[in-house]
């Protein structure tokens, strides 16, 4: 396997594109089986140095576009996908599982990275994962956008919310007297946010839990997917959103997931891949890929002047 280092250097002496399609068709003629590469400049340098928007690099309806230029034309029903994601709209997810399940009757996630947030509940959607020993999933509990004061949106746990209103509850009950504070800070909320908090967790929950059971654990008298979903979604275990999860948590959980290292060529081949595509981070002002192992899907490509 060439070191990243050779990778950088093969690429900057080549069209960029001809390197990583080399090594997407050469997984094809190893497994036989379909191939997407789905991934980011997730963990790149140059969104912190562009000052390029998390959106750009996330999950969202738009990418179901991408995954039905990738099928097109692919035939035989069983697809692997190459996962490299910080996540995104559960929705947008649920679109992209509900078509790729209804053209292919196995998938494998493989999982170069990180698999975070949205992207862990779509490797949840497969029959299989792969995971590498630096590889990681993580936490699916809901991130809820609330404006500060300043005008500035960051991001919550929906959980977090939920469990201050509840301590605003109990802590009014016993002294009557906390109410005004409470209810100043309460009142920053909007109407009805605490019911969506409550709907998104039970959505993450619902779909994770039954891909689990319908795909994964399909040949399984034992239908674990809830309770593994509920572990995921459980922010107060996990203390972070980008907490990563490791191949062997994901193991002793439950999740059916096969060593990268456990085929030589085929880790050789998979690092190969996701070094050339983040070399393509690094090197043009491309953000996404959606490609399929003949080259053809949908790319983003972001304008932005360096800083």
């Amino acid at each position: 396997m060439p070191s990243r280092h050779e990778i950088t250097n093969e690429i900057v002496g080549n069209r960029q594109d001809a390197v990583r399609r080399k090594y997407l068709k050469e997984y094809y003629e190893h497994t036989g089986r379909n191939l997407i590469l789905f991934a980011t400049a997730y963990g790149s340098k140059k969104l912190a140095i562009q000052q390029i928007p998390d959106f750009l690099i996330s999950i969202t309806q738009e990418d179901i576009q991408g995954f039905m230029s990738a099928v097109h034309e692919l035939k035989g029903d069983k697809l692997d996908i190459i996962i490299h994601n910080p996540g995104g709209s559960a929705e947008a997810t649920e679109q992209i599982v509900l078509y790729l399940r209804q053209k292919f009757s196995h998938i494998r996630a493989i999982i170069p990275q990180n698999a975070m947030s949205a992207a862990t509940m779509l490797s949840c959607a497969c029959d299989e994962l792969i995971m590498a020993k630096h590889s990681a999933i993580g936490p699916i509990d809901p991130q809820m956008g609330v404006i500060a004061n300043n005008g500035s949106r960051y991001m919550i746990p929906a959980q977090s919310i939920l469990d201050e209103f509840e301590q605003a509850k109990q802590e009014i009950i016993k002294n009557p007297e906390l109410a005004t504070l409470w209810v100043n800070r309460i009142n920053s909320y909007p109407h009805g946010f605490f019911k969506k908090c409550e709907d998104t967790i039970d959505l993450s929950i619902r779909l994770v839990g039954n891909w689990l059971n319908t795909y994964m654990f399909a040949n399984s008298d034992e239908k674990k997917g809830e309770t593994i979903a509920e572990w995921l979604c459980n922010s107060g275990e996990h203390k972070t959103h980008g907490r990563p999860i490791s191949i062997d948590k994901a193991v002793e959980k439950g999740l059916k997931v096969i060593p990268l290292e456990s085929d030589q060529k085929l880790q050789d081949i998979v690092l190969s891949i996701f070094h050339s595509t983040m070399v393509t981070f690094d090197v043009t002002q491309c953000v996404k890929i959606i490609e399929n192992q003949e080259g053809k899907g949908w790319f983003s490509i972001v304008n932005v002047e360096k800083k």
